[in-house]
């Protein structure tokens, strides 16, 4: 995807992000000239046909927002199977990220920043647009200091259409309002219960809940009442925490009913009037299960008859006898089975001995009571002990503690999946800095470490390929080290790779090392200008380069003799060449066909006969300017050739220094040459003392042919000598 063009018009640059749903880019907007964030949804997600509608419907919503506390949204398009939306970019960090760095956050600058998320969720309030996913990754902080906020409308079409997909719920389940969580419709008090969390976690450093899966803290937003933000942070102002308890009620109608309103109370939550307010209190949000006594009739006991004795009485007159209790008896004692005197002595016995038993049982009873009383007391009046802080500590080290303290661990202990903390370490207990009684049961979380994922063999692709794909899982960039290497394989292509295909890793603390080709090895060109070709070839192979025949041109050179390197091609001298590299040079031939040589010959004395004198020369011709023949020490008079070589159109010249002055110069165009003329002298004698005639002559003949203005009565002789040297010349 790096340096692919989206669109036409948007180059992608690198990376800046990414998780389960997209992968987030920085790219140039090249129509507008300015960097933009691109987001491209991942490929799993580009069959299904409702996510893609609803995507495209939500984006463009989102786009309708303009607002300073907004992500823009610029551009929505699809490029074959890529989706895209391109958005605002923001130098900065996410809200996530400066939580995990410095929670809890100063009561000011974290209600400052609740200011401008709720103010944003107004404006999209009132253009009809619910956020559904507020939580601290998709709030951005510019260096400014301004807050933007993103993905407005993705978060429904990731929650419809992918609530199953790794990354795409879990992250957000801990912002979840009841609502939400029920799956009922969600409205604008959604987002306010959400925002009310981020403030939470500001405040706070932590999460107000956890469970062991997604499903088990979607129903503690239902059921469970979390821990008050001043319990967790006493430097909460009480006005700030009414601000977060009154947004995170699970009942709706009891939180903010618009974002207006709560941006008003932020707005006001730390002036000095409302600091030492009381806190707000609300009826109970969860459902209570309460034991109603059971509804039964008025019964009377039956009661056994031998319960009851009657005492005899003496028999009554007839006369005074009821007629319905005489009869009564006479059916009595006309009852065959009757034995009035057997019945009479065994229910005397049985009489008293009920009466020992119900006392024996009603003792035994109080005794009970009594005693479960005492125990009772006993057991109310147990001692407090102090609960061990051990979030942090590894699961068995933390039971010891717990038990040490004569606490209990209450089972079973709950695992959950922490990205951020190590497998086995306790990440959240119930009850902390507080006293409990002696055998209390404390509730552990215990972490399982990050989902492992397994490595793919990415050996023969890319590095670049593979930094895009494992920082899609989490990875960030400083745990990848690429190591470069010399190879044949092409500079960038992974040679192999730790951990190994197949291992599984936790993509926040594993690291990758990458052997990564650098192309062959590389060494500095030889400089074989001025070399003959046996030498070049010498060099070139102690070098482990190639140089085959076909590869030694020939071309007409002034500057070199035939034989010589006069141009190397492909690598410069000191340029970096692979090892293994054919390289191609150019020999000189020779001079071109219409070259002329010429020999200038130099005949010069000392500055004083019998002393010795350092003479030099130096020429120009086809070859280059000021060229240095050399330098001699003569104490007489010496002849030197100096060779040349002259192209059309040009001139040759010598030029004679003695004793480090100027002396004489010399030229001679091509055209003379042309004309037939093939050497030239120039005779420099001393300036004193005594010398041969010749060389004298020799002297007069120079000066005269150099100085056409000679004096009238010069010598004959000179003259004569004079012209034979012209004649020479000529």
């Amino acid at each position: 995807m790096i340096g692919h063009q989206l669109g036409g018009r948007y180059e992608i640059l690198t990376r800046i992000g990414g998780g389960g749903m997209a992968l987030v880019y920085k790219a140039h907007d090249i129509l507008l000239n300015r960097n933009v964030a691109v987001k491209v949804l991942r490929q799993q997600f580009v069959h299904d046909e409702e996510f893609i509608r609803r995507f495209r419907r939500e984006a463009q919503s989102a786009a309708s927002l303009s607002h300073p506390n907004v992500v823009s949204v610029y551009d929505v398009g699809q490029e074959e199977d890529t989706h895209y939306i391109v958005m605002e970019y923001i130098e900065g960090h996410n809200l996530n990220e400066i939580i995990h760095e410095r929670a809890p956050l100063q009561a000011d600058e974290a209600v400052r920043i609740a200011m401008q998320i709720c103010d944003a969720l107004e404006h999209a309030h009132q253009n009809h647009i619910i956020h559904r996913d507020i939580k601290p990754h998709n709030i951005l902080i510019g260096k400014n200091g301004r807050v933007k906020v993103t993905d407005f409308g993705i978060a429904r079409a990731v929650t419809s259409s992918t609530i199953t997909q790794t990354g795409s719920v879990v992250g957000s389940v801990h912002y979840f309002s009841p609502e939400h969580a029920k799956g009922i419709s969600t409205g604008e008090k959604s987002d306010l219960y959400s925002l009310g969390i981020v403030l939470y976690q500001m405040l706070t450093g932590k999460l107000p809940f956890f469970g062991e899966s997604p499903i088990s803290v979607a129903l503690k937003h239902l059921q469970e009442e979390f821990e008050e933000p001043k319990k967790v942070n006493p430097h909460i102002p009480q006005s700030v925490e009414n601000v977060i308890l009154r947004a995170m009620r699970k009942n709706p109608n009891e939180r903010y009913q618009s974002a207006r309103e709560m941006l008003t109370d932020l707005d006001t939550c730390l002036k000095p009037n409302r600091l030492g307010e009381q806190k707000v209190t609300f009826s109970s949000d969860l459902d209570e299960t309460r034991v109603m006594p059971a509804i039964r009739g008025d019964m009377r006991p039956s009661v056994p008859q031998q319960e009851y004795e009657l005492t005899p009485v003496p028999p009554l007159p007839a006369s005074s006898v009821p007629l319905e209790r005489a009869s009564k008896a006479a059916a009595a004692s006309s009852q065959p089975d009757v034995e009035w005197k057997d019945e009479k002595s065994t229910e005397k016995a049985k009489g008293w001995k009920r009466p020992t038993t119900i006392v024996g049982v009603t003792l035994v009873v109080l005794a009970l009571i009594i005693w479960g009383f005492l125990a009772l007391l006993n057991k109310l009046d147990v001692p407090e002990v102090d609960v061990p802080f051990v979030v942090g500590k590894q699961e068995d080290v933390a039971r010891a503690m717990i038990e040490e303290a004569g606490l209990r661990v209450k089972e079973p202990i709950i695992h959950e999946f922490m990205g951020d903390v190590p497998a086995g370490e306790v990440f959240e207990q119930d009850k902390s800095n507080m006293r409990v009684k002696e055998g209390s049961w404390i509730q552990l979380s215990v972490s399982d470490g990050a989902v492992l994922e397994k490595m793919v063999d990415y050996k023969g692709k890319q590095v670049q390929e593979a930094k895009d794909d494992l920082m899609a899982l989490g990875v960030e960039e400083d745990q990848i080290t690429p190591e470069l290497v010399f190879s044949d394989q092409e500079p960038g292509t992974i040679i192999s790779q730790t951990p190994e295909v197949g291992a599984e890793f936790d993509p926040k603390a594993a690291t990758f090392t990458f052997m990564v080709s650098k192309g062959r090895e590389t060494i500095e060109m030889p400089n074989l200008i001025g070399r003959t070709v046996a030498e070049a070839k010498d060099i070139v192979k102690a070098n482990g380069l190639v140089l085959e025949d076909d590869d030694i041109l020939e071309e007409p050179s002034y500057s070199q003799s035939k034989g010589v390197v006069i141009a190397q091609d492909q690598f410069k001298p000191n340029d970096p060449v692979p090892k293994g590299s054919k390289i191609t040079i150019r020999v000189s031939s020779g001079p071109p066909k219409d070259a002329k040589n010429h020999t200038f010959n130099v005949t010069i004395s000392p500055a004083e006969a019998g002393k010795t004198s350092e003479i030099r020369i130096v020429y120009s011709d086809a070859r280059g300017q000021d060229i240095e023949w050399g330098k001699r020490q003569i104490q007489d008079t010496q002849s030197f050739p100096v060779q040349v070589i002259l192209a059309p159109n040009t001139e040759a010249r010598v030029t004679v220094y003695r004793d480090g002055q100027f002396v004489d110069t010399r030229t001679i165009t091509y055209e003379e040459l042309a004309q037939g003329s093939d050497s030239s002298s120039l005779t420099i004698p001393g300036t004193g003392g005594s010398a041969d005639p010749d060389t004298e002559t020799g002297t007069d003949t120079t000066e005269q042919t150099e100085n056409p203005d000679q004096p009238a009565d010069a010598d004959p002789e000179e003259s004569n000598d004079n012209g034979g040297a012209q004649d020479e010349q000529q």
